[in-house]
């Protein structure tokens, strides 16, 4: 929106500078090729000053702007030109066409510094003009949160613990995933969407936690892979990305983007589940092998239970037997418990 208007004002100003060129009352300063052909005259110098919008446009990444940002791209721009047209004066010294050059020099370096001033005004804060430029970051690195690491809930269990001080970053594409996750027609896809906004909405109320809710560029992730969105962004702010999917793990790697991998991060505490604890699960699909039913906790995880592929469609309770836990997920494997005698089936 502010770019539209931005464009909309230079148009303007350029038709009214021109206008009042050509138009002037001293004629004698106008070059005859612009005196017998007014019209296209005028045409032309507008084509070409709005040539820098053109060139504008071809690079879309533009973030929201300021007063400052207008204010500064202004002198920025002025200098330049003064700066241009002292070099430029002793070829156009005696030249009927130093007045328009002067105009469409002033004109579009003017342009040209307030835009640049408007697209990097998320990423550095200005400070002083062309000496100091700071990144705003408080503390460490931030950290940008994954949908997965929200559905899993761990993440805000950790942040309990006060280990982590950084600040949080959650990206509005990641919260836009997590409320489709939430709609879906599909049951289990919309126990998760529903989970992560619990925890989401969790992190909000703790006051001991620096989250940000991050309005990104529509116009530079337009089209783009969620995940690499997230790759993208990580570049940008210089953060980690935390995660619970193991091929954005590698995918981010690979691009030099460090990750914090929810499930390495468990391997190194003790499993949730222990062998020998009861958990309920309902029973939704066969299992690989013959007899071996298939549940999902909350938070997706895989339950594995032996002699329930006839229990399926129905809850069962299930004693652990073991948890397998690696970088791409955990797993529980477990068997029947007979609530009558106490004893696994």
């Amino acid at each position: 929106m502010i770019r539209t208007i931005l464009v909309i004002s230079y148009f303007v100003v350029c038709v009214g500078a021109i206008v009042s060129y050509v138009n002037s009352a001293d004629q004698s300063q106008i070059p005859n090729a612009i005196s017998e052909h007014t019209t296209t005259s005028i045409v032309v110098m507008l084509l070409v000053a709005m040539s820098v919008v053109a060139v504008d446009f071809g690079y879309p990444k533009k973030q929201v702007s300021t007063f400052s940002s207008i204010y500064f791209g202004l002198l920025t721009g002025f200098l330049l030109s003064y700066v241009l047209m002292l070099a430029l004066r002793p070829a156009l010294e005696n030249s009927d066409w130093k007045g328009i050059v002067t105009i469409m020099v002033t004109l579009m370096l003017s342009y040209a510094s307030i835009s640049l001033l408007m697209q990097t005004r998320d990423d550095f804060r200005f400070i002083v003009p062309y000496v100091e430029f700071s990144r705003e970051l408080k503390g460490s690195r931030p950290l940008i949160i994954d949908s997965s690491a929200l559905i899993d809930g761990r993440i805000a269990d950790v942040l309990e613990t006060k280990i982590i001080d950084t600040q949080l970053v959650i990206p509005d594409f990641i919260l836009h995933e997590i409320q489709s996750i939430a709609d879906s027609s599909d049951k289990g896809r919309r126990t998760r969407g529903r989970r992560g906004l619990e925890i989401l909405s969790r992190l909000q109320k703790d006051s001991e936690v620096d989250l940000r809710m991050m309005e990104t560029d529509k116009h530079t992730f337009d089209g783009i892979p969620v995940d690499q969105k997230l790759v993208l962004l990580g570049k940008d702010l210089g953060g980690r990305i935390v995660t619970n999917d193991y091929n954005l793990n590698k995918v981010a790697g690979v691009q030099g983007v460090p990750t914090i991998n929810l499930n390495d991060v468990a391997n190194a505490l003790k499993p949730r589940f222990l062998p020998g604890e009861h958990i309920r699960i309902k029973v939704i699909k066969d299992g690989e092998s013959p007899g071996q039913g298939v549940g999902y906790l909350d938070d997706g995880t895989m339950v594995v239970c032996e002699n329930c592929s006839e229990k399926k469609g129905r809850e069962v309770e299930i004693a652990v037997t073991s948890v397998l836990q690696s970088s791409a997920g955990r797993m529980i494997f477990g068997k029947p418990y007979d609530d009558r005698d106490g004893t696994d089936i």
